[in-house]
Parts: structure tokens; C-alpha cells; sequence
């Protein structure tokens, strides 16, 4: 394989929308399990489990375990055993959270964190993080993307409502998955490679891409997911290998090595 020795994937917009296999992707993973590179899908989704990702990966074909995933949820959880975590989120993880002491009075709260938007977002849940965070909580977020695309389109993601506690509340949200570099950190611990050997292959330019290049790791941004063609252009600075698709990823490898 040459320079590179392992791949971080990251998931929605990349090898699938909507759970739903983007074209090619399933082919390029096989690939890089049939030429023996080491990979981990990295995700900042947080209303599935590990198990339930993993899962549904596998009956489209891709030939991973849960083994192969790394969440935000995940992260977060290790990161913030026996902490009482006054939780603000979309989707049911609770089973990746059990490391947690989750909590329903923001009195209890030692911690907000808030995962991903969804209807839960609504005035009662944000006043109710306010109310933590006014008792002195700190505020947590396993990411903080602005938004995501569906198969109806971009729809908005727990990014703002983040920046909005943070102003209300005079705080700064520590952030605990993509981009953090513990998060990436951990993702390279997995795969057992160091920065300057290991590719990022992402459709958010900032989370992804850029912060992975921060860090050391070689970034590549694919056009589809949040990077498809007319979606809006976040980040400051300019990936170093840009292609179509998760499908171009075994022909850039060979290129690269």
C-alpha cells in the first residue's frame, strides 16, 4: 500500500444516504478488506447504536462489524464514565451511553450533552439546558455539524442549537467527536497508524477533512453527502485529495502508493 496504512471512513454521505448504500461504496469497502488494509468507519451519528450501524452496514453487503465502528457515543462515553449527563438528543443510544449516569432534573446535572438535532430540540428541552447550565453544568456536544443530508436534502443538525446554549448560557462547548483530535486519536489507536500514514476520507469539509489534516492525517473529501454538488461550502482551508466518490478511493490508493 505504500505510504498509507490504514483508512478512516467516515458513514452518512459517504458510504450511504439515508442508510441506503451510495453507489459503488460497498465495492470500494471490499476492496480495501480483500487488499488487507486496516480501516474503521468513524461517524458523529448519534441516533444509532454501534450494534444497530453495524449491523445495517452488513445487510447492504458491507463486510464490517461492530467491531469496525467508532461513534461519537462511543467516544463520549468513555471519556465521561460515572458523570451525571443531563442527555439532549434525537435517536435512542442509550445502550452505548450505559458507562453515563443520565439524569432528569438539571439540578443533578453536572454535564449537558447534547448529540444530535432532531425533534427533541424543541423550547422545554433547550430551557431545560439552560436551566443546567445556568447551575453551573458543563456543556458537551459528541459534534457539532451544522447540518446533514437526507434524502430530502440538507436538514439541520445540532451545530446551532449548540452555538445558540453556548451564547445564552456564556459557556464553550467542549466537543467530543469529529473534530476533536481525542476522537481521531482513538480512531488511529484502532487501526494502529500514526497521522502521516493513515487517510480520512470525509464529505464534511471542516469536521472531516480539514480538522483531519490538522492533525496530521491525509484528508479526502468525497462530492457526495453534505460535499454533493450546490450544497453549501464550509471550512477554511482546501482538502489535499478530492474525489467523486467512496468508489474512486481504490484507484486514488494505488495512485498514492
Amino acid at each position: 500500500m505504500g505510504r498509507y496504512e490504514a483508512v478512516l471512513l467516515d458513514i452518512d454521505g459517504v458510504l450511504t444516504i439515508d442508510w441506503r448504500p451510495i453507489p459503488g461504496a460497498v465495492e470500494a469497502v471490499r476492496r480495501l478488506r480483500a487488499d488487507g488494509v486496516p480501516f474503521v468507519l468513524v461517524t458523529n451519528t448519534t441516533s444509532r447504536t454501534r450494534r444497530s450501524i453495524a449491523t445495517t452496514l452488513a445487510d447492504a453487503g458491507f463486510p464490517v462489524g461492530v467491531e469496525d465502528v467508532l461513534t461519537a457515543p462511543a467516544a463520549t462515553a468513555e471519556r465521561l464514565a460515572g458523570t451525571r449527563c443531563l442527555l439532549l438528543n434525537s435517536g435512542d443510544v442509550r445502550e452505548d451511553l450505559t458507562a453515563l449516569v443520565l439524569v432528569d432534573d438539571p439540578a443533578e446535572a453536572e454535564v449537558v450533552l447534547i448529540g444530535g438535532a432532531g425533534p427533541e430540540f424543541d423550547y422545554d428541552g433547550l430551557n431545560r439546558a439552560f436551566a443546567a447550565l445556568r447551575r453551573g453544568a458543563r456543556l458537551v456536544a459528541m459534534h457539532r455539524n451544522a447540518y446533514w443530508r437526507t434524502a430530502d436534502g440538507l436538514q439541520l443538525d445540532s451545530g446551532a442549537f449548540v452555538t445558540g446554549l453556548e451564547f445564552a448560557a456564556r459557556t464553550e462547548a467542549e466537543v467530543l467527536g469529529k473534530p476533536a483530535e481525542a476522537f481521531f486519536a482513538a480512531a488511529l489507536a484502532h487501526v494502529g497508524a500514526d497521522p502521516p500514514h493513515a487517510l480520512m476520507v470525509g464529505d464534511d469539509v471542516e469536521s472531516d477533512v480539514l480538522a483531519a489534516q490538522r492533525h496530521g492525517i491525509t484528508g479526502v473529501l468525497v462530492r457526495t453527502g453534505k460535499a454533493a454538488p450546490g450544497a453549501p461550502r464550509r471550512g477554511d482551508g482546501e482538502p489535499e485529495h478530492t474525489i467523486d466518490s467512496v468508489a474512486d478511493l481504490p484507484a486514488l490508493l494505488a495512485d498514492l502508493g
